[in-house]
């Protein structure tokens, strides 16, 4: 197997598992209703549902670094977008956005070359390799958080 695909495969199974660490993103997220999503059980910690958007937002950017469209920081109302509406089909919506996401980048890198892994990204200090990792990273980080929030907010 490839760099890229083992890779393609990392960037999928955040969101869907299995992970050897613990919950995937969809695990951590099975059982949040929209409710509970946007509820906020620790002061001034982000709620699930912000986190879902960040984390999503975070595999678009990626996926437009990786085509040369998108460098340097985000605006902060796109690094952590505004959660706008919260009916239960809004909250069904931004979870398959989080699946869709990751899948589109995953489809993007699976065909990559070691050269193109290994090269900078634009504009950026750092290898294309190391973006895509910091996406699997960043997926983990923040399915603990979820998990947190569930148990925060009195949830299994």
């Amino acid at each position: 197997m490839s760099r890229a695909s083992r890779l393609a495969k990392h960037i999928e199974r955040t969101v869907t598992g299995p992970m050897w660490h613990g919950p995937s993103l969809a695990q951590a997220l099975e059982s949040v209703t929209h409710d509970a999503a946007v509820r906020r059980p620790i002061a001034g910690a982000h709620t699930i549902w912000e986190i879902v958007r960040h984390v999503t937002t975070w595999a678009e950017i990626a996926r437009e670094r990786l085509h040369g469209t998108s460098v340097g920081d985000p605006a902060t109302d796109r690094d952590w977008p505004p959660v706008d509406a919260t009916g239960l089909d809004d909250w069904r919506v931004a979870i398959e956005q989080l699946a869709f996401a990751h899948r589109m980048l995953a489809a993007d890198v699976r065909d990559l070359t070691d050269a193109a892994l290994d090269a900078k990204v634009k504009d950026l200090d750092y290898p294309v390799g190391i973006l895509l990792d910091g996406v699997v990273e960043h997926g983990v980080y923040h399915a603990g958080q979820i998990v947190l929030l569930k148990k925060a907010g009195g949830q299994p």
